[in-house]
């Protein structure tokens, strides 16, 4: 487990990680999953009516 050495330096973004690098650096990268989404509208879709099959004829 790391340690945390200072509070406050760096001002966090929502949807992003934060790491010190081999060299020292803090380093920000966007993470795959997090954050805030926009909302969007679904988009309603017709329905097509089926097509009924003709029926097959029986054997006698």
């Amino acid at each position: 487990m790391g340690k945390i050495i200072a509070k406050g330096v760096v001002e966090r973004k929502s949807g992003y990680l934060y790491y010190v690098d081999g060299k020292g650096n803090v380093c920000e990268a966007k993470m795959a999953r997090g954050g805030k989404k926009k909302k969007t509208a679904k988009k309603k879709v017709a329905k097509k009516p089926a097509k009924k099959k003709p029926a097959k004829k029986k054997k006698r």
